[in-house]
């Protein structure tokens, strides 16, 4: 190397250009000549041109060397086909510390294809303990990248591996990724886990999550809860230095909530949606959520119109003279001891002052002030996607709880998404079917937005997981179901590639949360599907009645194909006919409509007619509620989570908040919960 040529001595003394070009030459000759060590060196420092011009020059064992020092500089400059190719070309018999290389370059680029369990076999086939610290801490790094979401025990204990190999400023970067993942182990789960016994710091790790968990909403309860945990875990690396999201939380302060903004369409085509929204919220606040509370008159959600005088300050619509800015009349709360409460619901506070704002027709940035000078320290809303797009893009100072995410995500510091969308759901049986083993899927899907969108975010999550192709299917009307049915034609599982788009173009006035928006269908080639094992359907309850017998036509009964549907197929009414028609089928709802609180299903959906689209827009407002009152740690500590009433609740790094929802099945006539 340079240094073992020139005498630092000497460093200040003049030397003829000449021969300083002659030195760095002779420098530069010896440092070619010298056949590198692939593993030993901590990165590769120079360029992948530079190695593959040695590679050229050179034979055998040093050759070897060589091509691994490019392939892993291909790899970090992000030139993946020119890697692969290398990749290809190694000798078939590596022996020793090229053989380790291999493997974890092999790993290195699989993980970048999203092949995660290729990676898997190629971290598996390494001897761990004969690494040294840089291949250890590289083997790490790769595991945790290949790691399934499914398995947190696993990643974490890489984590904790990785730690001690770590310099002092990457340990408390490896501190705070070990508690980002730690978090996003449910709190109903914290206790059923099985550990091994000398795990004494994993042990720590999930003792420390149940302390948070316990003590979260209270700060100087969570201070010595976890000032006491470090006295009994003293060897934890966390006992010394905290991760920085507890810290967080420990130090909160809290969103005021003493004035919330309530921002919906009362009147136009949402207005029934967003009605059902207002009184899950309104009740929330109230605590009318027991199954001992009457039920409540429907004129209740019928938000008054207060008259006011334009002013200087005022929003008037152009077709009124009036906007609500005063305080929905809300429900006396009931005298009666609660005897059923919903999970995941905040305290109530009658203190709190809820204003209603109704967003059609209004300018957003001119609601928003209104809502600022009439004193609201809190947005829930809008609800629709155009007018989500331009709340956040104001220059408002106070904390906004969208409900819906708009097309074009960002991250604000001041705002959080909330939605019941299809994307979520698809999402959600994305994990639900991989985990339970499932690996060719078929999408059967609307040929309009609505299926677009599913099949887009089916297929990114799948492929996240590390599965690779994804098919879809259309679905034909129910009069063309009917027709098939009386040809027996029946329903072969074929279709097409999904190619996720880049973009998710909808219209900007769909009701995202109610799925209400379709397009023209448009025209899509059909090919073969190959070997099918599961199928996720996106049909109404009459549709999905037809779809399944049809494709039982096609495949037999005794097919090992496993059938899965969203909510659009879980409707009041279903008779024991269609029950066992479905038999096997599971299907996603929200909490509510699975069972976690019956009474409370019962009194909301007799309110709301069995209709179980108003009645998960309430669910919705209820949810709502609870994370206006949780704003804070929602919108600082990523992972943060809620068992809430439309699913386990849990904030991404941009504040999006993702459901995980409930998925039960049809078995012998009845519906009861997949394990």
């Amino acid at each position: 190397m340079l240094s073992s040529c020139v005498n630092r001595r000497n460093a200040g003394r003049f030397v003829p250009v000449v021969l300083a070009g002659l030195i760095l030459a002779a420098c530069s000759v010896n440092q070619d000549t010298q056949a590198p060590s692939a593993t030993v060196q901590a990165t590769a420092n120079q360029g992948s041109a530079y190695y593959l011009q040695q590679m050229q020059h050179s034979q055998d064992d040093s050759r070897t060397h060589w091509q691994l020092l490019a392939i892993r500089a291909l790899l970090d400059e992000g030139k993946m086909p020119e890697a692969a190719q290398q990749l290809q070309q190694l000798p078939h018999s590596l022996a020793g510390e090229q053989q380790v290389e291999s493997h974890l370059l092999k790993a290195q680029y699989a993980i970048s294809q999203q092949q995660f369990p290729d990676a898997a076999r190629q971290l598996t086939a390494l001897p761990v303990s004969q690494l040294n610290d840089n291949q250890r801490q590289r083997y790490y790094h790769l595991l945790i990248a290949s790691a399934p979401a499914e398995a947190p025990i696993d990643l974490l204990r890489a984590y904790i591996a990785l730690q001690p190999t770590l310099s002092a400023v990457d340990q408390q970067k490896n501190l705070d990724a070990t508690w980002q993942v730690l978090v996003t182990i449910p709190q109903s789960q914290v206790g059923n886990i099985t550990i091994n016994a000398n795990e004494n710091i994993l042990q720590g790790w999930l003792d420390l999550l149940g302390v948070y968990y316990q003590n979260r909403d209270q700060q100087d309860n969570l201070k010595r809860a976890v000032k006491d945990w470090q006295t009994r875990y003293p060897d934890n690396p966390a006992s010394k230095t905290l991760p920085t999201g507890l810290l967080q939380v420990m130090n909160l302060s809290a969103a005021s909530t003493n004035t919330i903004a309530l921002l919906l369409p009362l009147t136009g085509p949402g207005a029934v949606f967003s009605k059902a929204i207002e009184q899950g919220f309104e009740d929330a606040r109230n605590g009318n959520l027991s199954a001992s509370v009457p039920e409540v008159n429907n004129a209740v959600i019928q938000a008054p119109q207060t008259q006011i005088s334009p002013t200087a300050n005022t929003v008037v619509s152009p077709s009124a003279t009036s906007i609500p800015t005063q305080p929905v009349a809300s429900v006396t709360p009931s005298t009666a001891s609660p005897t059923a409460s919903v999970p995941g619901t905040a305290s109530a506070n009658t203190a709190a002052q809820i204003k209603v704002y109704d967003t059609n027709g209004h300018p957003i940035d001119q609601l928003l002030q209104q809502a600022q000078q009439d004193g609201a320290t809190l947005v829930v809303g809008p609800l629709l996607k155009e007018d989500v797009a331009k709340a956040v893009t104001t220059q408002t100072t106070l904390n906004i709880l969208a409900l819906n995410e708009p097309t074009d995500l960002q991250n604000h510091p001041n705002v959080c998404y909330f939605a019941l969308s299809p994307e979520n759901e698809a999402r959600d049986a994305a994990q639900h079917m991989w985990a339970q083993g499932k690996r060719s899927p078929i999408l059967l899907l609307p040929n309009n937005s609505l299926g677009d969108r599913v099949a887009n975010a089916f297929t990114r999550q799948w492929q996240a997981l590390g599965g690779s192709t994804v098919l879809r299917q259309t679905i034909g009307s129910e009069s063309d179901l009917r027709s098939e049915i009386n040809s027996k034609a029946g329903i072969s599982l074929t279709g097409v590639p999904v190619i996720p788009a880049t973009s998710q173009a909808t219209s900007s006035s769909a009701i995202t949360v109610a799925g209400m928006t379709f397009d023209a269908p448009m025209s899509q080639p059909v090919s073969s599907s190959g070997d099918v094992d599961s199928v996720y359907i996106v049909a109404n309850q009459a549709s999905l009645d037809l779809i399944k017998p049809l494709i039982t036509m096609k495949i037999g009964s005794q097919s090992h194909v496993a059938f899965y549907a969203n909510s659009l197929s879980s409707q009041a009414g279903a008779g024991p006919d269609f029950r066992f028609e479905m038999e096997g089928l599971q299907f996603s709802d929200i909490p509510l409509l699975s069972g976690a609180n019956p009474a409370l299903k019962q009194r909301v959906t007799a309110q709301f007619d069995q209709d179980y689209t108003l009645t998960r827009l309430y669910a919705m407002g209820v949810d709502a509620w609870t994370l206006a009152n949780h704003f804070t740690p929602l919108r600082q500590q990523a992972g943060y989570q809620i068992q809430g009433n439309t699913g386990l609740l849990q904030a991404t790094q941009n504040c999006v908040i993702n459901r995980t929802l409930s998925w039960n099945q049809y078995t012998h006539g009845d519906i009861v919960p997949v394990n």
